[in-house]
């Protein structure tokens, strides 16, 4: 008899990708949490054989009945949708009471056998207090329950999922044509020397991480998965972008003031994230015991880097 993995955000790019690895595994009934289950996308996983349903993240008790049976959630929760609308700080209030809803839920499914969470490293923690990084901030304070969880913290595996390459197509990280210079000039608050992992082509690499998270419990369970492909700097990855898009790019540092200036709110929050990388360095992704990476689970599947995401997306409406 197969056994139920649920998958939240299953139509977009992280749930998306879990559900695309796990498809055509025989031992395995993929159930789809999704808001709209007559969307186009949710009608295609139907198409493909995986069960829809629909849960609400303010209601936990929605959230169990959504779960029973289940014996694998990946679970993920949306930051930036009540940030694009209320702010920094209603969206930490949101995603945390969301996130706990859900590990709660979780945590009542006596099927349950493994819980992967998709989080990001306390920041706060790393850097002394100094960064606080709202996206990460709210995910931290979920971390935080189900550690103090004994029958969940067990169960799961903490995953952080790295800089994605589409994340270009955010107006603060898109190179922008300069006619005077002809050149794309992408403009950021820190040097083009700080470091970052990337997990390149998320919408395909996801789900090769969290197969191999699923086939290795033994090791996976109680523990944290850095997920990258690459580790290169900033600078590097825009250097991607140039020889995917053949658009000659230009990399230019300017004050976090003036960043969040040009890109109101938005330039705070994703700067304030990349002067924690500049200060933090190789420390950023860490803080945590016994940190698992694609060579410690030993993955052998071909991943799609930064480069070959860039070719795969479609620039003509996004820069000239």
């Amino acid at each position: 008899m197969s056994k139920i993995i649920t998958v939240f955000g299953a139509t977009g790019v992280q749930g998306g990708s879990v559900v695309a690895a796990l498809l055509h595994d025989k031992s395995l009934k993929i159930r789809a949490i999704t808001r709209n289950v007559n969307s186009e996308a949710a009608k295609s996983l139907k198409s493909k054989g995986v069960e829809l349903a629909t849960a609400d993240l303010n209601d936990e008790n929605s959230l169990a009945k959504a779960l029973e049976g289940s014996n694998y959630i990946f679970a993920v929760t949306d930051f930036f949708e009540p940030f694009a609308s209320s702010g920094p700080e209603a969206a930490i209030k949101v995603e945390s009471a969301q996130g706990i809803n859900l590990a709660r839920a979780a945590s009542r499914t006596p099927t349950l056998e493994h819980y992967i969470w998709s989080t990001l490293p306390n920041g706060k923690r790393i850097s002394g207090g100094k960064y606080l990084i709202p996206h990460f901030e709210s995910k931290n304070i979920i971390d935080d329950y189900i550690k103090q969880d004994k029958n969940l913290f067990p169960k799961t595996t903490f995953v952080w999922f790295t800089f994605y390459a589409a994340n270009y197509l955010f107006p603060m990280f898109t190179p922008n044509f300069v006619k005077s210079s002809g050149k794309h000039v992408q403009i950021q608050p820190s040097p083009p020397n700080v470091p970052i992992y990337s997990i390149g082509d998320a919408k395909a690499n996801v789900g090769i991480f969290v197969r191999s998270i699923l086939n290795q419990p033994g090791l996976t369970l109680g523990k944290f998965v850095l997920a990258y492909t690459e580790s290169l700097t900033v600078g590097q990855l825009l250097e991607n972008w140039s020889a995917a898009t053949g658009k000659p790019s230009v990399y230019v540092q300017t004050s976090l003031e003036d960043f969040d200036r040009v890109w109101p709110m938005w330039g705070h929050e994703m700067g304030i994230m990349m002067k924690f990388w500049e200060e933090a360095q190789d420390k950023s992704w860490s803080g945590e015991e016994g940190i698992l990476t694609k060579e410690s689970l030993s993955i052998k599947d071909a991943f799609a880097g930064s480069k070959k995401a860039f070719e795969s997306i479609d620039w003509t409406n996004v820069v000239t």
